[in-house]
């Protein structure tokens, strides 16, 4: 059974997510003052914005994605932390997003696949902004947190339930195909199941909990099926329990109210989580898609730390450089290994690999593990 202690895959969106890549930074259709929200055409190669010179203040961005692949749309401060979203932008669609942006720079990006840094640009706010005190910089980390965690269960709904309706249909490959899918938005909101009693083993848990008086049953169970035998004719009950236990896990985390400190214990635990499961392969053991959930967990660790890095600056700057340093590192070793939208096997790494992506992972856990006592001052 897998025990992701909690963590804060938070970013700080303010009434949204989103992301810009742009191209030039003039004045184009759709932008900020024709009394409409900024336009953002997307595709599976381009982010066109039509501003990115902006007033201080709310803005409101329409993404239109005319690509083939699903999409989303994010504006991030320094060091990646989220200031809004839109996530799960379908082809042909149009989703509109509201952010607050105070003065300063920003990117934005469009992440076509869903996955990867996006295409990226540069976003210019300009006007006055308050200096933000203290314990109102923590108290707007979790804020952000909450925001990001609403996002991350809606789309972990949608594709939770895309996933039983190809299992209840016998498609295999479809159903291979959205597994991993669905499992990084589980990933990076898992760390806050586990304080919900059975549910997280019921979705999560490894065949072990068979051990534990258990019965085998979620995502690994059908994973199992999957590719192993192929044969998933009798897998609809269990991907329908899947879903109710979702749905209650969605509704849970929504609610759930957290600390500063437990974001910053949080983004330790998922780097844990990443040196005790992803790096050795037992999380994915049938389907070896564990680099996408190393992933996942690394996105959730950094937005932790992204939601709580204005606090972070005015306390220990120094270690926030560290940490973008050792971030960064991390991202380059994990990045070699990408494949298309996707991510290689674990089966295809080599054990020079693995080393690799456990050293980079163990560099940044030292400095993440000053962060509690950093945020507790």
């Amino acid at each position: 059974m897998r025990t992701t202690r909690f963590l804060a895959l938070a970013a700080t969106g303010v009434l949204a997510t989103t992301g810009v890549a742009a191209c030039g930074g003039a004045e184009k259709e759709g932008a900020a003052g024709d009394g409409g929200p900024i336009t953002v055409k997307a595709t599976d190669t381009a982010c066109e914005v039509g501003r990115t010179d902006l007033p201080a203040g709310q803005t409101s961005f329409k993404v239109t994605n005319s690509g083939a692949k699903v999409t989303e749309f994010y504006v991030y401060a320094a060091g990646d932390r989220v200031m809004g979203e839109v996530e799960n932008i379908a082809p042909g669609l149009s989703r509109e997003l509201r952010v607050e942006l105070p003065a300063g720079t920003y990117e934005t990006a469009c992440k076509p696949g869903m996955i990867g840094k996006g295409i990226r640009g540069a976003l210019k706010v300009s006007g006055t902004a308050a200096t933000v005190a203290p314990d109102a910089a923590l108290a707007e980390a979790t804020a952000s947190y909450q925001r990001y965690v609403n996002s991350q269960t809606a789309a972990l709904l949608t594709k939770t339930e895309e996933f039983v309706v190809a299992v209840k249909a016998g498609d295999v490959a479809k159903a291979k195909a959205l597994y991993p899918v669905a499992r990084t938005y589980w990933e990076r909101i898992e760390p806050v199941a586990e304080s919900f009693g059975d549910l997280d083993p019921k979705i999560d848990g490894r065949e072990e909990v068979i051990e534990e008086g258990m019965e085998f049953t979620g995502f690994h169970r059908i994973e199992k099926d999957l590719w192993t035998s192929g044969d998933i004719s009798k897998d609809g009950p269990i991907a329908d329990q899947l879903l109710v236990d979702v749905k209650a896990i969605v509704a849970k985390a929504n609610a759930e109210k957290l600390t500063p400190l437990q974001l910053a214990n949080g983004a330790k635990a998922l780097l844990d989580e990443v040196a005790s499961g992803k790096i050795t392969g037992e999380e994915e053991r049938y389907s070896h898609t564990d680099l996408w959930d190393f992933n996942a967990n690394l996105e959730g660790s950094k937005a932790a730390i992204a939601s709580l890095r204005p606090a972070l600056e005015q306390r220990s700057p120094e270690l926030v450089a560290q940490l973008d340093k050792e971030f960064a590192n991390v991202e380059t070793a994990l990045g070699k290994h990408r494949d298309g939208d996707g991510w290689k096997l674990h089966t295809a790494l080599s054990k020079a690999d693995l080393k690799e992506l456990s050293d980079s992972i163990n560099a940044l856990a030292e400095p993440i593990s000053k962060v509690a006592a950093v945020v507790a001052r």
